[in-house]
């Protein structure tokens, strides 16, 4: 499988809510992530983030994504996504009860390759933004 097609797989499960599970084959056991946004400041394995993205589905149970641009940098092996993540607060989760409020998050993920697998991502969010939406801050 190519980097790309890695890129890919990884980005479908981890933005449909498979969590660590579904989005481990693709990574280094030892995958790291980064984001420089408060709501995932201690969030720093690849794993945990997955996690992350899996529980977020129970306050947003309807949360999909909307794909904008797909790119492999070979040389540096590294592939960003962006993409714009919707969707509408209808479970339980930091407010409640749910506000029915939606999101639509502009993102972009650069994930970095060690060999075959993903050995990092950086998580590119305007946090506030998107919690302002939805009514959590």
């Amino acid at each position: 499988m190519s980097i790309t097609e890695t890129a890919r797989a990884f980005f479908e499960a981890c933005e449909t809510g498979k969590g660590w599970a579904g989005c481990a084959q693709y990574c280094n056991a030892d995958a790291s992530f980064s984001c420089q946004a408060d709501a995932l400041a201690e969030i720093t394995s690849l794993e945990g983030y997955a996690d992350w993205m899996r529980d977020l589905f129970g306050p947003i149970p309807d949360g999909r994504y909307e794909l904008k641009a797909f790119s492999t940098d070979e040389e540096n092996a590294a592939v960003s996504a962006f993409a714009v993540f919707k969707g509408t607060q209808t479970g339980p989760g930091p407010v409640d009860p749910p506000t029915g409020k939606s999101v639509a998050a502009d993102y972009v993920y650069v994930m970095e390759f060690d060999g075959e697998r993903i050995g990092h991502m950086t998580k590119i969010w305007n946090d506030v933004h998107s919690l302002k939406q939805l009514g959590w801050a």
